[in-house]
């Protein structure tokens, strides 16, 4: 799979909260990329694009997500603005979503209760990683690269031997800090090395 840049912090509205217009915008803006990709989508704050990918699925399928958060959260404003902390919530209502699971620490992971039925959507957010493998605007966990491209490896190694049709359908990755956050050009570096990393394990899938 090929890696695939998506900056849409430029337009109104879509910073950690997003409008439905900007929504709407940023679904005409994918719309030509393809799903079966590595799509990096920004820091956290940019999340909720996720959901828009998951709309795209034509036929039954699971979630994978490692973030530090659940990212299932109501809206602070109503159910109907969505935010990078409420679209697991809007997601788990898509009627093809089979299964999904959330994993915050390396030993939350069980290969066995990760079902090979349906073709697998993978969500990571860098903030699942301590300080020291990348820098992002929201607090960290504990999880080292070493265990986050292992689960990764062995999620990728499973699926690429299902049947054909079952395997991974798509992958997206946020996270970091911007300038305006204070993000310097080390964090930037070190973001950059951490995602060019976790791409690579999905090449050939």
């Amino acid at each position: 799979m090929e890696l695939i840049f998506s900056d849409f912090s430029s337009i109104e509205g879509s910073c950690c909260y997003c409008s439905e217009e900007a929504g709407n915008e940023i679904r005409t803006l994918i719309s030509p990329l393809p799903l079966k990709a590595v799509h990096y989508i920004g820091t956290g704050d940019f999340h909720y694009q996720t959901l828009f990918w998951l709309e795209r699925v034509t036929g039954p399928f699971s979630l994978l997500l490692l973030d530090n958060h659940p990212d299932d959260q109501p809206g602070a404003f109503g159910e109907k603005l969505l935010s990078c902390g409420s679209w697991v919530r809007e997601a788990k209502k898509l009627p093809l979503l089979q299964n999904f699971t959330w994993l915050r620490r390396a030993s939350d992971y069980s290969a066995s209760a990760l079902t090979d039925a349906f073709p697998l959507y993978i969500s990571v957010d860098l903030d699942v990683l301590s300080p020291e493998f990348a820098r992002t605007d929201w607090d960290q966990g504990d999880m080292s690269l070493t265990e986050l491209n292992g689960i990764l490896s062995d999620v990728a190694a499973r699926f690429s031997r299902g049947d054909e049709g079952k395997g991974i359908m798509g992958v997206d990755i946020c996270g970091g800090i911007s300038e305006e956050k204070g993000g310097r050009e080390a964090d930037m570096e070190l973001n950059r090395a951490t995602l060019l990393d976790l791409a690579g394990i999905f090449r050939n899938c």
